[in-house]
């Protein structure tokens, strides 16, 4: 490769091309560190572009990582080298068919009024702290958001108290996967728990402005200051963990879990109602912000509970058919 055509550092390519896919509306932010990542091997090593042979390194690099979050990683390369190529014909591209195998994923845990029970005691039983005095009641909306509307993790923690609607009962998500927003209805006994925790919140001497977080902690600040993403991970399963919602292995529930059982309890409630499921995924694709009614699919996993439900409606429909068959 004529290095003379190309970047004299790999960074400047790897900057345009966060950038461009960011104003296509993406947040990229796997992807920009995966790329920052591929980038600083590249310098470690001495050299002005990445070759197989770095690549290659950095891809064993990836060891800590299971199989499928390697070969994610190894793709995002690979898209960007075709990005390349398209304006350096020389620039090395990785053969994709080497890449790391795609293993089967964990089962989500698809839980339900039991175990959010036990969470919500869980949170009652929160002791509070100077530091952070809410995490007892914001623990315990934050389970009932999360549970009730599908929300994703980072949706929660960047809500506003200005994103909360009372008067129409509704919450604003603003900005949230590809740059989306868009405005959820909450049921009457969601909206009964924000107006309760909001009593809290807007309680001096919490900042009651329009732009401050709705849940937070005021631990070695003086003004509130919103979650961060890890430390709401880590509070929402420090409650998954106490109140046991685990796997058939024993594995605590993931946060995302919470999305999967949403999507899950749906449509088994319109199996049960005998409603056309395949009419009514639009609506979920639209309230849970997916781009396509694809992406809410892959919260629909075929599970036995969901399999009953199916044979039963169409034995209900069709089985004097079947049964008439001799």
């Amino acid at each position: 490769m004529n290095d003379k055509n190309l970047d004299c550092a790999l960074a400047p390519t790897v900057e345009r091309y966060v950038a461009h896919q960011r104003a296509l509306g993406k947040r990229f932010e796997r992807e920009a560190y995966e790329l920052s990542r591929l980038v600083k091997y590249v310098q470690r090593a001495g050299a002005s572009d990445v070759n197989a042979s770095l690549f290659d390194g950095w891809s064993r690099s990836c060891c800590g990582s299971s199989m499928n979050a390697r070969r994610g990683a190894q793709l995002v390369v690979h898209r960007f080298c075709r990005y390349r190529r398209r304006i350096y014909p020389e620039c090395f591209v990785p053969d994709a068919t080497r890449f790391a195998r795609r293993t089967q994923g964990r089962v989500p845990v698809i839980f339900g009024a039991p175990e959010v029970t036990r969470m919500l005691k869980f949170a009652a039983m929160l002791p509070g702290s100077a530091s952070y005095p809410l995490s007892g009641p914001g623990l315990r909306l934050i389970i009932i958001l999360l549970y009730t509307t599908g929300m994703r993790r980072g949706e929660v923690e960047r809500l506003a108290l200005s994103d909360i609607d009372l008067k129409s009962g509704t919450i604003r998500i603003r900005d949230s996967k590809f740059h989306k927003t868009r405005i959820i209805p909450l049921s009457s006994s969601t909206l009964t728990a924000v107006r309760a925790y909001l009593r809290v919140r807007l309680a001096p001497p919490w900042d009651i402005g329009p732009g401050a977080a709705v849940f937070g902690h005021q631990h070695g600040v003086v003004e509130f200051r919103g979650y961060s993403g890890g430390g709401m991970h880590q509070l929402v399963r420090t409650a998954l963990a106490a109140a046991r919602v685990t796997d058939a292995d024993g594995h605590t529930a993931h946060v995302h879990d919470f999305r999967h059982s949403f999507a899950v309890q749906a449509l088994l409630r319109w199996y049960r109602q005998g409603v056309d499921v395949s009419a009514k995924l639009p609506q979920l694709s639209m309230y849970m912000g997916h781009v396509s009614i694809a992406s809410t699919a892959h919260y629909l996993h075929f599970i036995p509970e969901i399999a009953r439900a199916a044979s039963r409606r169409f034995h209900r429909e069709f089985g004097v058919l079947i049964g008439g068959v001799s």
